[in-house]
């Protein structure tokens, strides 16, 4: 497969990183000092699954220099999805079709509005890595896995074939039955994560053993489970107590993107995550208190970090 990475940091350069290194050919679209280090020294990814380097890298910043590809595999914040959209528009050919491994549960359907939903899967991925350093991703945590599928859940040529790549590559990877439902399980964790991390600025080993954070993690997953379910997400009966054992296997020491962005000041994913639980579900008369409280405490924050406030 001739494959697009759009976003090539901790996540786009880790994944579009493994099948490089298989042997699927593969641009990364990235800027700056990383893309002047990829072209200068190439990938360099390091893993508990074992560290490698993708050399020469394939990268630019131009997505009009590579043409049409057979897959783009988006890997950017959230709130960058629709400008992402319009800028990997060079990329998409009649048959090209989009990933996106992204927080948040609205991706797929912006980038339909942009690209066509015959373009669009939808993408989901459990990872802890992040940009170490120009040209260089460090994965820290978490068993690496992805899962995507068509928007209408159909079995289909290319989404076997991007499996079939994957695990060519060592990646754990599935094609869900129902993709809708994996992308809002992925949601109720680092919804989750995220919001009780930016308020207590702890990571997750602290959050889950102290008796009164745990608590309201709980209440935050449950606020989600039921705006999935308002929006008729079929999810299991155990998806709470499956979203906190998720929590409860995490490092100890494991902090969400959301929540390093928030705390270095950095523009975050916070009207996807926190805001989009309470937004999702106003529309549908579904209340989501804790979480709106959540919202309302670190969006002066937000602001500030967007240059809209100051102080």
């Amino acid at each position: 497969m001739r494959i697009a990475v759009f976003g090539t940091g901790g996540v786009g350069g880790y994944f579009g990183g493994r099948l490089a290194h298989a042997g699927e050919d593969v641009v990364f679209i990235a800027r700056g000092e990383h893309l002047r280090a990829l072209r200068a020294d190439g990938l360099r990814v390091d893993s508990p699954d074992g560290d490698f380097i993708v050399s020469p890298a394939h990268a630019t910043d131009e997505p009009r220099d590579v043409g049409p590809v057979d897959m783009v595999l988006l890997g950017v914040k959230a709130w960058q999805v629709e400008q992402a959209a319009e800028a990997m528009h060079p990329l998409i050919g009649p048959e090209t079709f989009v990933v996106p491994l992204l927080n948040g549960v609205e991706a797929s359907s912006q980038l339909a509005a942009s690209l066509g939903k015959e373009h669009v899967f939808g993408g989901l991925c459990y990872i802890v890595s992040f940009i170490a350093g120009p040209g260089h991703i460090r994965h820290g945590g978490m068993k690496p896995y992805v899962a995507f599928g068509e928007l209408d859940n159909r079995p289909s040529k290319r989404g076997q074939q991007l499996l079939d790549a994957f695990t060519k590559a060592g990646v754990t990877a599935e094609i869900p039955s129902d993709i809708h439902a994996a992308i809002w399980n992925k949601f109720l964790f680092i919804a989750t994560l995220s919001g009780v991390g930016a308020v207590t600025r702890a990571p997750a080993g602290i959050m889950r053993s102290v008796p009164e954070t745990r608590r309201l993690l709980e209440e935050v997953v449950k606020e989600v489970a039921a705006v999935a379910r308002a929006r008729k997400i079929i999810l299991k009966d155990d998806a709470v107590s499956a979203t906190m054992a998720v929590i409860d296997g995490l490092p100890p020491q494991v902090t969400a993107s959301m929540q390093r962005d928030i705390m270095e000041g950095r523009p975050s994913e916070l009207s996807s995550q926190s805001g989009a639980v309470v937004r999702l579900g106003r529309e549908l008369g579904q209340p989501a208190p804790v979480n709106e409280y959540i919202y309302s405490i670190l969006l002066p924050l937000e602001l500030r970090a967007r240059g809209e406030v100051e102080f």
